[in-house]
């Protein structure tokens, strides 16, 4: 019995040699995403999102409403006159978010004036040049001296809008999505889907569908699921296959229903909610933009784009380089050979 009455606690029993073992073979590598996940988050995340189609689409009101942020607050509205004369130009909107500790520099591109003339033939060129330059910047610092902070500007996704008033898309639409399908990752997205009954919604996501392909243009593609991946997960990326082109309704404003506020449009005969599935697809597309494929847009763009382009630029200066010295005869001094430029193609 413990002297004095007093309880002197649970007796330690001694480790058992079998943990001792295990410990023994323990190397510790197992850790090793941890390890990744805290630099990850330390360094924080980029992504940059192009929106494109012509004005009135509601492409600006989309993007506030997909990162719940006002982006385009000091945006001057043009009148009718000034949009005629009004040429295509790339802005740049960049926002620091942070949630949940994590934080993503995201960085808006708009092409406002984009399909807005009268003649809107090669409007998509000054976008195309944009796209390329980017590659262009990020080849120049990859190829520099000083590659330990190199900003990654180049376009991850872009979200181009179709307009709901037609029978599919139009010539500009084909001749737009086909100029930059091999430079970025189309996602295409049916604007306004509250002016379209549900029946009219599925009908022109068909036609869309099947013009895509007629027209042989390379839309973002969806990764395959892996095998051991649980049902519902590959229930939920076949579901987000079929909702292409996304129909989506934008909104900034709360509105009550069922005595529930939410945000959506109040019209006199009901309201439409943005974030129910049932009225559009802007919760699958958010879903799909934010939570579940944002890395793998960022690795088709490095991998795929990227790479095309890098290709390009190199077999390029090799080509000037053999041609500079064919060109010149041997016994020319060094000095005397124009330095080559890093990418001749922009």
């Amino acid at each position: 019995a413990p002297p004095h009455g007093r309880w002197q606690g649970p007796v330690r029993q001694p480790v058992r040699r079998e943990a001792a073992d295990q410990d023994k073979e323990y190397v510790g590598f197992a850790t090793l995403p941890n390890q990744v996940h805290r630099k990850s988050v330390k360094k924080g995340f980029d992504f940059t999102l192009m929106v494109a189609g012509e004005s009135g689409l509601g492409k600006s009101t989309l993007v506030n409403s997909l990162f719940l942020t006002d982006l385009y607050k000091d945006r001057k509205l043009l009148n009718a006159e000034e949009r005629i004369t009004q040429t295509v130009e790339i802005t740049k909107h960049t926002v620091d978010i942070e949630e949940k500790g994590v934080k993503l520099k995201l960085t808006i591109v708009d092409t406002p004036g984009f399909g807005d003339a009268v003649n809107n033939t090669e409007c998509w060129k000054s976008v195309a040049d944009y796209i390329d330059q980017q590659f262009e910047q990020y080849f120049r610092d990859e190829s520099g001296l000083n590659r330990k902070n190199i900003q990654d500007n180049r376009v991850h996704c872009c979200l181009y809008f179709i307009s709901p008033f037609g029978h599919g898309l139009r010539p500009l639409d084909v001749e737009f999505m086909k100029a930059l399908h091999e430079k970025v990752n189309i996602v295409p997205i049916l604007a306004k889907a509250d002016t379209l009954t549900p029946i009219e919604v599925k009908k022109k996501k068909f036609k869309i569908r099947e013009e895509i392909q007629q027209y042989g243009i390379k839309i973002y593609q969806f990764p395959d699921c892996d095998s051991d991946e649980d049902e519902d997960f590959k229930q939920q990326d076949q579901e987000l296959k079929d909702s292409i082109p996304f129909a989506v309704i934008g909104s900034n404003t709360v509105v009550e229903a069922k005595g529930k506020r939410v945000r959506g449009r109040l019209y006199p005969w009901g309201i439409v909610e943005v974030e129910n599935s049932a009225h559009c697809d802007f919760v699958k597309l958010r879903n799909m933009l934010v939570r579940t494929h944002m890395q793998d847009l960022k690795d088709v763009t490095r991998e795929t784009h990227y790479e095309n382009y890098r290709a390009h630029c190199i077999q390029s200066m090799t080509r000037m380089v053999v041609k500079e010295r064919n060109r010149k005869p041997r016994n020319t001094p060094a000095k005397d050979i124009r330095p080559v430029e890093i990418c001749p193609l922009v």
